[in-house]
C-alpha cells in the first residue's frame, strides 16, 4: 500500500452537539476550481485510510476533506454513544460544510462513510453533489456484517506494534490476502495509534459498538433502498466492490444495478471488504468518474 508525503491540513470543526471534530485538508492543485471531494471512513476506521488515494485526487484539481467521524482517530467521543448513528454522523458533515463554506461536495464514502452519504442525501441533498461508494449498499449480507460486529469495540492486548500489525492481520487478512509484513505495519499504524502508557491502543471509541448491541439482531440487514433510490435519483454515482467482498454481495449489486441502471460499477479482483481505493482497478474508475463531475 503506497504512502504519500503532500501535506495536509489539520482543521477542526464542531458538531451540532458541541464536539470538536477533525478533518485532514488536502488543498487542490492549481486549475479551474472543481467540486471538492469529502472522503468518510468505515466503522472502526479514520481518515488515515485515505492517506493513498486523497493526495492523487488533490493533485488532480479537487480539495479534499478526510473526516474522522466522531469517536475515532483526533475527533471528540462522544459522551452519549446512542449519536455514535449514521443519521448523527450526516448531521457533523453538515456542520463541517457549513463552517468550511462548502456548499456542494463529491462524497467517498467507505462503508460506514456510504451510509452516512445516503443518509445526508435524505436531509440535505442539494450539498450531494455526486456520490462514490466503496463496498456498501442500501443492503448488506449478514455474513460480513456479523464478522466485523464480533470485533467492533471489543477489548484488545496489543503490548507492542507488533502485537498490533499481527491484530491488523488477523481481523482484516480475510479481505486483503495479497498484505506483506510490512502492509501490515502500515495498517497498524492507520487503525491504533500510541497509549497513555506506551502500548498501542485502537484508534477509536470502543462505544461505538453501543448503538449496535442495542439495535440487536434487527439491525444487522438494514433496508436503506429508499435513501439508495434517492441517492441514485438524477446524480452521479460510482460503486466500488471488493471481488471478494462478504458484505456486498453480487446478487446486490445487481439489485443495485437495476435501481440505479445509469451507476457507474468497477470491481477490484482479489479484495473483500473493503478496498483500500489506490488499487489500479479502483483509481482508474474514481479518476474516470471525476472526470465527468463539475
Amino acid at each position: 500500500m503506497s504512502q504519500n508525503p503532500t501535506i495536509f491540513a489539520q482543521r477542526r470543526f464542531v458538531s451540532p452537539d458541541g464536539l470538536s471534530l477533525f478533518a485532514r485538508d488536502y488543498p487542490a492543485a492549481d486549475g479551474p476550481a472543481k467540486l471538492p471531494v469529502i472522503a468518510i471512513h468505515g466503522l472502526t476506521r479514520n481518515s488515515a485510510d485515505f492517506e493513498a488515494i486523497a493526495p492523487l485526487i488533490a493533485q488532480s484539481g479537487r480539495r479534499v476533506l478526510a473526516i474522522d467521524v466522531r469517536g475515532r482517530g483526533l475527533s471528540d467521543r462522544a459522551p452519549d454513544p446512542m449519536t455514535y448513528s449514521p443519521d448523527v454522523y450526516a448531521r457533523d458533515v453538515v456542520a463541517l460544510m457549513e463552517q468550511a463554506g462548502i456548499a456542494r461536495a463529491v462524497f467517498m464514502g467507505t462503508s460506514m462513510g456510504g451510509l452516512i452519504t445516503m443518509a445526508l442525501t435524505a436531509i440535505k441533498p442539494r450539498m450531494v453533489a455526486a456520490a462514490i461508494l466503496n463496498d456498501i449498499g442500501p443492503e448488506v449480507s449478514a455474513e460480513g456484517l456479523t464478522r466485523i460486529a464480533a470485533y467492533s469495540g471489543q477489548p484488545v492486548e496489543t503490548p507492542t506494534w507488533a502485537d498490533a500489525a499481527a491484530y491488523a492481520r488477523r481481523i482484516n487478512e480475510v479481505a486483503f490476502p495479497q498484505n506483506t509484513d510490512a502492509d501490515w505495519e502500515a495498517f497498524a499504524r492507520r487503525v491504533f495509534r500510541d497509549g497513555t502508557e506506551g502500548s498501542p491502543v485502537l484508534d477509536y471509541d470502543p462505544d461505538i459498538a453501543v448503538p449496535i448491541r442495542a439495535a440487536g439482531a434487527k439491525a444487522l440487514v438494514p433496508n436503506l433502498w429508499p435513501w439508495f433510490r434517492r441517492l441514485a435519483r438524477n446524480r452521479p454515482v460510482l460503486l466500488v466492490r471488493g471481488g471478494t467482498s462478504d458484505l456486498l454481495s453480487a446478487d446486490i449489486v445487481a439489485k443495485m444495478k437495476k435501481a440505479a441502471p445509469n451507476m457507474d460499477y468497477a470491481e477490484v479482483p482479489g479484495i473483500g471488504h473493503a478496498p483500500m481505493l489506490d488499487e489500479a482497478e479502483a483509481k482508474a474508475a474514481i479518476f474516470e468518474f471525476l472526470a465527468g463531475v463539475a
